[in-house]
């Protein structure tokens, strides 16, 4: 790797400011020399271990010798790129740095008055629907109307011959109706009933790659095609997860659960969203990995994982739940849907827990 020049400057040396501004800017070149040397020597680094570098025998590596030496590289890469910033910065300050400066000029004029009132913003999503109020009590009977007056007799007519007794005539007309008796008082109001109690049900999802998760028992199609529909007014009380996995990443990995997501959208609108469960990992995990929680948690809960052994709480991964609206909710006929922002395995299933008065 060849050194860099730098010129012989003593303090018998006068330099100019353009000349200040000239070996600054040969600094940062030299530094991006140097930098693009130490990225060579990384490349070759992966090289060798690889067994690519020309000319150069290498011994077999293993995965974790692969996976320990790009680890070193990411960090040398993370520390290029922070160097690279200052150096950008650097850059941009010389560049705005003036040559000679001269007098100040005059003052330009005044630009035009902006306008007094900028747009209207977009109207605010419509607010759940209140809860409908108490049924009012009966009114009272009202009072039976009055019998209708009798017709008038007909004519007697003449008087025939004595006949022959005849048969027994039919019973007169029953005589008019008295009047009705004046209404009882209201009896006592009966006890109130006992109120509604709620219950709770569970949502099951296949586990799936990064997107939307499927319901199980669904045809195929994933849960924005075919969801899960709620049939009463209710909240979401709990998530719980079970997954299969081998050398999973460490990562922020977040299980959206969703609302009315239209049935063939990539993702969910952030107004789609209920709720927001994170799984947090800090390194590489295998195994099997359980987890559950509620949003009255208080803080990250932990995560159990077995490899091969007896479950065990894991230092490397935990759970947060985030509300993003307020109480949870799902009101009936609402579509629900799982969507998963990374992806995780396909052997995994994942539970909603949605409480509601049926």
């Amino acid at each position: 790797m060849s050194q860099a020049n730098i010129p012989n400057i003593t303090p018998l040396i006068t330099l100019t400011r353009d000349d200040a501004i000239n070996l600054l800017l040969s600094s940062i070149a030299l530094e991006e020399l140097g930098l693009s040397h130490i990225l060579n020597a990384e490349g070759e680094k992966l090289q060798f271990v690889l067994g690519t570098l020309p000319g150069v025998s290498s011994p077999p590596a293993t995965i974790s010798d692969i996976l320990t030496i790009n680890e070193s590289v990411r960090d040398t890469i993370n520390a290029v790129t922070k160097k690279e910033f200052l150096l950008d910065s650097k850059l941009n300050s010389i560049l705005n740095t003036p040559i000679a400066v001269g007098p100040t000029g005059p003052t330009g004029a005044t630009g035009p008055t902006g306008p007094a009132e900028g747009a209207t913003g977009a109207t605010g999503a419509t607010g759940a629907t209140g809860a409908t109020g108490a049924t009012g009590a009966t009114g009272a009977t009202g009072s039976t109307g009055a019998t209708g007056a009798t017709g008038a007799t007909g004519a007697t007519g003449a008087t025939g011959a004595t006949g022959a007794t005849g048969a027994t005539g039919a019973t007169g007309a029953t005589g008019a109706t008295g009047a009705t008796g004046a209404t009882g008082a209201t009896g006592a109001t009966g006890a109130t009933g006992a109120a509604p109690t709620n219950f709770t049900k569970v949502i099951n999802f296949g586990g799936n790659n990064v997107g939307f998760q499927r319901l199980s028992g669904s045809p195929g199609a994933l849960s924005n095609a075919v969801p899960y529909v709620d049939a009463a007014d209710g909240s979401i009380v709990a998530f719980s997860g079970g997954i299969n996995v081998n050398n999973l990443p460490a990562g922020t990995y977040n299980f959206l659960v969703c609302f009315d997501v239209i049935n063939n959208a990539a993702i969910p609108l952030p107004a789609n969203v209920i709720s927001t469960i994170t799984l947090t990992t800090t390194a590489v995990l295998t195994g099997t990995i359980v987890f559950s929680i509620r949003p009255t948690d208080v803080g990250a809960q932990p995560v159990r994982i077995s490899n091969g052994a007896a479950y065990v709480v894991t230092p490397s991964a935990t759970v947060t739940w985030t509300s993003n609206i307020a109480g949870d909710p799902v009101t009936r006929n609402d579509a629900i849907s799982l969507f998963l922002d990374m992806n995780i395995a396909q052997s995994a299933v994942y539970s909603v827990y949605i409480s509601s008065a049926i």
